[in-house]
């Protein structure tokens, strides 16, 4: 099994969702987060005052698979997400050894179901 968590523009998480939900992927943990990476920092103005922004809003989409689902996933968030500019976002695949549902104690690829 593995976890793949992908970081992503907020406009995107509608039409990723969509195409997860039509691979057959429903199985989703989602987070607002904030970040930065090569975007260059804003400068706004609040009451007069200047500031700096150095984090961008973004959303974080988590979901495990087994290993042969990996690759389609990924393909999905590259095509739905990808809008060529700074800041699209990036995608981490990690190993996972087990899983349990802790409703009826179920462990792996049931729990997943």
């Amino acid at each position: 099994m593995k976890k793949i968590e992908a970081i992503i523009r907020p406009e995107a998480f509608q039409t990723l969702r969509h195409d997860l939900d039509t691979m057959g992927i429903n199985g989703l943990t989602v987070s607002e987060v904030a970040g930065c990476g090569q975007q260059k920092g804003q400068e706004g103005i609040f009451r007069g005052n200047r500031y700096e922004v150095k984090l961008y809003p973004k959303v974080k989409v988590e979901m495990v698979c087994e290993n042969h689902e990996v690759e389609g996933i990924v393909d999905v968030i590259l095509q739905t997400c990808a809008t060529d500019q700074v800041g699209d976002g990036k995608i981490f695949i990690h190993p996972i050894e087990d899983v349990y549902r802790i409703r009826t104690g179920e462990q792996g690829k049931k729990a997943l179901i």
